[in-house]
């Protein structure tokens, strides 16, 4: 029986609609866009027969010109794909057809179902949604075409302002985006095919839209998340209640069911993508779950055939253990993502008016993070150290030149303008991970995935160096065996890109060893090591007396003070290697207060810390916010940050002040000095700017009040350990701590050794494939009173963690595998993102948390 695979899966579903994708121009979103690039199925897409792949939120009049097709006829197919709600894309899918008005023919295909879109609180559609979107979208579309009926196809000023105001028209009002979109570019039309004036404009559009739901993004066969620019993964999966925590990640659980009325969009479209994800895999499922939200939404799955293959889903809260995804961990992928600069977000999520204006206590969606990360290649693409220009920026240069070789038109200027500006940038080239187009056979971040750091930069060394003797190319150093350090990766990666065909042959592995660079970089490192190091000691003091842990975690605070302080009165503002920040130091006060909770689940019940331990910690927090010169965005000093920053600038001006006053002191005055202190004094107080709107005492008083909140929080969260099923789940799962100092393997290791030795389990729950269709409840609690079987005995196991995954539950969960007496198990781990400590600090601390 073939073995599992969620790539060739989502491959093989591309592949079902080529008929549509041949003579096509393909519009991809940024969720769709995203998760295809993990899948390496760009080219997959020009093997089917399409035009051109294009995006779709960045539309351009250029992309009905350029495709790989030599065919001159105008394009008259255009197929869009989108991981999101239709509502929140008519907006670009209007632009794309406006733009195009050749097409005759537009399949939309969505990862969103018909009936997510109708259940959504947030969509207009109704219980047909895709047949009403059909017919509104051709009603739309017909409406533009009546206005620029009568009108010349030309450029200018006017023509494009016309067009611009037409797109916000229709649907603008339904959707949940910004209220204003970015007009794109009306190139000049020189070159570009006309329309046939013999078409018939008013030819009627044909719409068809269909479900797609594998939309997803595959670090390896068995990892995967979901798109971060996707509708499942930025609904909310919790409103502000009183065991809510972040708008981004499930309730605290409590042991309680949860109830249809109380079901979020987030669980409701994450629970209607694994049914569907199973359904494509042709999976019949026995559910488990552990925690408050359980997927109720795949009940029908069970009515279809009998042939399917049986397997395990394990679904888990993340909020079960927030202790693992907030520490750094040892795992070089999640270095290379926190490191990393990310894509910026096509889209920025804001409320328009009146949405969701029926509902209360509704959060926004969640920002998440775009996966796409920017991997500075251009420390290792360069010929030489020299300074001579890098031949492919020549190239870019030169092809544009060729563009538009006999039109001398202001947008040619414009593109050679363009390309000179980018020719002085040093960050021109950037490259990313791809999970599945195999460089000579090696999937490089599949590889990696589950690698420790030293064994993951071990790793690219071994792929570096068999590259170069398959390219016979020699090294003019030595290299060691053993660890590899940066300058052996810098000089390796370098030597392999060299000439240009050894770059186009081998840039996978060269676009990972410039990540492993970036991750290994002294700062990076440095700040990396700093946390680690601090999280350590956390950990040994918790071990050892909760007035210990206290302590430490004040010395934090109190060292982020110390250095806030210091960075005052430094003329550069740059960071010092490894300093721990003010949000840095308030992350470790949360995993200070988890691991209290853990350690300590009997102390007081207004927190496991006494008073004055407390109140420690408190003025420490106050200090470090009124001491640090850059002002953080965090959730509890949301609006304080003008009076913050106008304090910070008059305690600069006062010291100014009180160390001229002492050089007053200290020398004899002559003019020349009487002028220069005159004119330093009149420049501290520009620096000082406005005067505080706070007084000193009245802002430390409100800061004071901020910090209180902060800690009624953190007692919410150290308190999740005093419930009775989380208790007894972590007795139950408790192992022996390793030799050295480092915490216990996190929760999801714990689980699945417990689960493949098949001990019991406190807390889960099985749920039986005869309960009948309760479709629309998304997630809901029901159990019943039937023999419960093992987890184990499925040979496919999909554990979904609803809230994200991170790499080192990835290799936790992967040694627990291959340690148990069931290595022949298939098992997949899903999530609902990726999650870094930068990440979780956002949930937890920042807009989307509910301090």
């Amino acid at each position: 029986m073939a073995s599992v695979d969620v790539i060739k899966c989502c491959l093989d579903s591309i592949r079902q609609i080529s008929d549509n994708i041949k003579d096509a121009i393909v519009f991809l979103d940024a969720g769709s866009a995203e998760s295809y690039q993990f899948l390496g199925a760009f080219p997959l897409f020009f093997e089917l027969g399409a035009v051109s792949v294009c995006s779709l939120e960045n539309v351009s009049s250029l992309d009905k010109a350029v495709g790989w097709s030599t065919n001159s006829d105008p394009v008259k197919k255009v197929v869009v794909i989108t991981s999101r709600l239709l509502s929140d894309v008519h907006r670009y899918i209007k632009r794309c057809l406006s733009t195009l008005q050749n097409a005759r023919k537009c399949t939309i295909y969505t990862s969103i179902s018909e009936v997510s879109h109708s259940a959504y609180p947030d969509s207009p559609l109704g219980p047909d949604a895709f047949h009403e979107y059909e017919s509104l979208l051709v009603q739309d579309y017909e409406e533009v075409v009546k206005k620029h009926e009568t009108e010349s196809y030309v450029t200018g000023k006017h023509n494009h302002k016309e067009s611009t105001a037409s797109q916000d028209e229709g649907w603008s009002q339904l959707t949940s985006l910004e209220s204003d979109t970015t007009g794109f570019h009306d190139i000049s039309s020189t070159n570009i095919p006309q329309q046939d004036s013999s078409d018939d404009v008013s030819e009627k559009l044909i719409v068809s839209v269909h479900h797609f739901p594998l939309i997803l993004c595959a670090f390896s066969p068995r990892v995967f998340v979901l798109p971060s620019e996707g509708s499942v993964a930025e609904s909310f999966l919790s409103s502000e209640h009183e065991n809510s925590v972040s708008s981004g990640l499930p309730p605290l659980s409590t042991g309680k069911p949860s109830y249809a009325e109380d079901v979020s969009p987030g669980a409701t479209l994450t629970a209607q993508f694994i049914y569907h994800l199973a359904l494509k895999m042709d999976l019949k499922l026995e559910i488990f779950s552990l925690g408050d939200l359980l997927l109720t939404d795949m009940s029908s799955l069970y009515d279809v055939g009998r042939r399917k293959r049986s397997a395990g889903l394990l679904l888990i809260d993340r909020t079960l253990d927030l202790l693992t995804p907030c520490c750094h961990g040892d795992s070089l992928v999640d270095r290379m993502f926190s490191s990393l600069p990310r894509r910026e977000r096509k889209t920025s999520l804001t409320r328009t008016k009146g949405s969701l204006s029926h509902l209360q206590n509704v959060p926004v969606k969640v920002e998440r993070a775009p996966l796409d990360v920017q991997i500075p290649l251009e420390k290792i693409i360069n010929e030489n150290e020299s300074n001579s220009k890098f031949q492919l920026l020549e190239s870019i240069e030169a092809f544009l030149h060729g563009w538009n070789i006999g039109d001398s038109d202001a947008q040619t200027v414009d593109l050679m303008k363009l390309s000179r500006k980018l020719n002085d940038k040093s960050d021109l080239l950037h490259g990313s991970f791809i999970s599945t187009e195999n460089f000579r056979g090696a999937p490089y971040l599949e590889a990696i995935l589950d690698r420790r750091t030293k064994d993951g930069a071990m790793l690219i060394k071994k792929w570096l160096q068999e590259s170069l003797r398959r390219e016979n190319i020699s090294l003019d150093m030595r290299i060691r065996s053993g660890f590899a350090t940066k300058s052996e990766l810098q000089a390796l990666a370098k030597a392999l890109a060299k000439r240009q065909s050894c770059l186009v042959k081998n840039k996978g592995i060269i676009q990972i060893a410039a990540a492993a660079l970036n991750a290994l970089d002294v700062v990076n490192s440095a700040y990396w090591d700093a946390f680690n190091s601090a999280e350590k000691i956390l950990h040994v003091n918790a071990a050892d007396t909760i007035q210990s842990l206290a302590a430490q975690i004040s010395d934090l605070i109190n060292k982020t003070a110390l250095d806030g302080s210091q960075l005052q009165n430094r003329d550069n503002m740059e960071k010092p290697k490894g300093l721990i920040t003010l949000p840095d130091a308030l992350l470790l006060t949360v995993i200070g207060y988890l691991l209290a909770g853990e350690n300590f689940p009997t102390s007081g019940s207004d927190g496991p810390f006494s008073w004055q331990e407390e109140h420690f910690m408190k003025e420490a927090i106050v200090d470090a916010i009124l001491e640090n010169p850059v002002i953080p965005k965090l959730k509890f000093l949301q609006g304080l940050s003008k009076e913050l920053e106008a304090n910070l600038n008059k305690t600069k001006f006062d010291e100014k002040k009180e160390r001229s006053s002492t050089q007053l002191d200290s020398v004899d005055f002559d003019d020349d000095q009487w002028d220069s202190w005159g004119e330093d004094d009149n420049d501290a107080e520009k620096d000082a700017g406005t005067e505080p709107a706070y007084g000193d005492m009245q802002l430390k008083l409100e800061i004071r009040d901020r910090v209180d909140n902060l800690f009624k929080f953190l007692h919410k969260l150290s308190s999740m350990w005093t419930n009775s099923p989380l208790k007894e789940l972590m007795l139950a799962l408790q192992s022996k701590r390793n030799d050295d100092t480092h915490p216990a393997k996190g929760l999801l290791r714990k689980i699945v050794t417990s689960a493949l030795e098949k001990n019991e389990i406190p807390g889960l729950e099985y749920h039986s494939s005869t309960v009948g269709r309760l479709f629309k409840s998304g997630f809901g609690r029901f159990g019943l009173g039937q023999a419960k079987p093992s987890l184990a005995e499925q040979n496919v196991i999909l554990i979904f963690v609803i809230g994200g995954i991170n790499a080192v539950e990835v290799r936790e969960v992967q040694e627990a595998l291959t340690e148990s007496s069931r290595p022949d198990i298939e098992l997949v781990l899903g999530g609902t993102t990726f999650l870094t400590p930068n990440n979780m600090c956002e949930l937890l601390l920042g807009d989307y948390s509910y301090i």
